[in-house]
């Protein structure tokens, strides 16, 4: 179960778009410390520690410990579905048709 929250905490994280480095400094921890922690050699985790983890993460405490729930901000990552390079192709295209439509 550890091994599967702590996997959890670092998609989140991830998901997120913060460094272990930011992310412990919005949780108000020590890195090396939380660095510890994600790596799985820190287990003994306070439940304060928590708190600030999912506080951190935008999160209630529940929402992280649930492993059914997947939070919007994971669920619509443009990174993970995709869509994050169709809308940097667009915005690139933008610019040339306003280009065009000027000069033609």
């Amino acid at each position: 179960m550890a091994n599967r929250l702590l996997a959890r905490i670092r998609e989140l994280r991830e998901a997120k778009g913060l460094t272990q480095e930011a992310f412990a400094e919005k949780a108000g921890l020590a890195y090396k410390y939380y660095q510890h922690v994600e790596a799985g050699r820190r287990r003994d985790i306070r439940l304060s520690t928590l708190v600030k983890l999912a506080k951190a993460l935008g999160l209630e405490p529940w929402q992280m410990l649930n492993f059914d729930f997947t939070p919007a901000a994971v669920a619509q990552d443009p990174a993970k579905t995709g869509l994050q390079a169709t809308a940097s192709k667009g915005a690139r295209k933008s610019p040339r048709r306003r280009s065009d439509e000027k000069s033609g």
